[in-house]
């Protein structure tokens, strides 16, 4: 596991708890890391059932957050919240590791 923590915010926990209780079967959100995007790497999330063996978890309060080892990587040291303002809803991530971001919030650089 990484010496560098990701931490969840309680905003981020919060709506991460009423969207899993609305989804049966599902029990946690995870965070990935892809290539791509507008910026070179891309953050994907979805709901899934079970986490494998070598995950982060992330819990806070009735949420659950995993992360595979492989986008630990590039998120160490990262929190995770979820604003609701004039623009929209979204989870953002507050990434020191990403040196450049994109105007969508799911694209970044290293």
């Amino acid at each position: 596991m990484s010496e560098q923590k990701v931490s969840l915010s309680e905003s981020a926990a919060k709506r991460i708890a009423e969207i899993l209780a609305t989804e049966p079967g599902k029990s946690a959100m995870r965070i990935s890391v892809e290539g791509g995007g507008c910026s070179g790497f891309s953050y994907k999330f979805d709901l899934v059932g079970e986490e494998a063996a070598d995950d982060l978890v992330i819990a806070r309060d009735k949420a659950r957050v995993l992360i595979d080892q492989l986008s630990l990587v590039y998120m160490a040291g990262s929190e995770i919240d979820f604003v609701d303002n004039l623009l929209g809803q979204s989870f953002q991530i507050k990434n020191p590791n990403a040196v450049a971001s994109c105007g969508c919030g799911t694209s970044f650089s290293l």
